[in-house]
């Protein structure tokens, strides 16, 4: 299994903080966002991880890449409108880093977590390794916040029989958050999506393609989950890495 971070995107809502610096890698708790990411895929024994980025971004992250074994990719976009979306990012990563043959773990660079992701993967191989998909999947504390995510409905033995992006009247306050496995027999299947002319963005449009075509399941976890969209919840998340590792907490956010 391969790792392959998405850090495509253009960070509008944190400007002007993302005009010179890629959200991911904004300090939290004093390190770059991204290396909280890499240290938990790490863990599980994954030795070769990609990151995805765009060209106004790829320096800084060939930049923090260097002396690991990370691999940066550019897709060449220079701003928010001509963007591949994640979906178009993930094919890009595996045709120029040669990853159709492997199972591939997918994790937004922004998103940061606490449960284990060697359980997560054990969950997916458990339930058919290369020939299934997962998604992680989180109940959240305030339902009324539902509407802002992909709402996920689970069937026998975690299987994912329904997603909705951002739906009006959601159906449960269950949502999927940007961590996937792919299996290596699921990958192809996204070149014909994405020739199909069919949404590259957000990936819950492709999730909800796959899951009516081949087994996806949903693993659940009740660690913390940050979803850094905006300046107040990038400063919470910083300041709780900060409280975390002794470092005191502050009244506003900066480099």
């Amino acid at each position: 299994m391969k790792a392959l971070l998405l850090a495509g995107g253009y960070a509008m809502r944190l400007r002007p903080l993302t005009e010179t610096v890629a959200k991911p890698l904004l300090p939290v708790g004093g390190r770059p966002m991204a290396d909280w990411i890499v240290d938990a895929v790490q863990e599980t024994g994954i030795e070769e991880i990609h990151v995805v980025t765009n060209a106004v971004y790829a320096d800084a992250f060939t930049a923090w890449a260097d002396g690991r074994s990370i691999v940066v990719h550019n897709d060449g976009t220079s701003s928010n409108d001509d963007r591949l979306g994640a979906t178009g990012d993930i094919w890009f990563a595996i045709e120029h880093g040669g990853l159709l043959d492997d199972d591939l773990l997918v994790i937004a660079a922004d998103n940061l977590f606490e449960f284990s992701l060697r359980n997560y993967i054990d969950f997916w191989a458990a339930r058919g390794g290369s020939a299934a998909s997962a998604i992680a999947v989180h109940r959240l504390d305030d339902p009324s916040l539902a509407s802002l995510y992909g709402v996920v409905e689970l069937g026998d033995n975690e299987r994912v029989v329904g997603l909705e992006e951002k739906p009006k009247h959601p159906k449960s306050d269950l949502v999927s958050t940007a961590t996937y496995i792919f299996g290596r027999e699921h990958l192809p299947l996204m070149r014909g999506y994405l020739e199909a002319g069919l949404p590259p963005d957000p990936p819950g449009t492709f999730i909800s393609w796959l899951l009516e075509r081949e087994p996806l399941f949903g693993f659940g976890f009740t660690g913390e989950w940050l979803d850094i969209g905006n300046p107040s919840q990038l400063l919470a998340a910083d300041n709780l890495y900060r409280v975390r590792h002794g470092m005191p907490p502050r009244d506003h956010y900066a480099l």
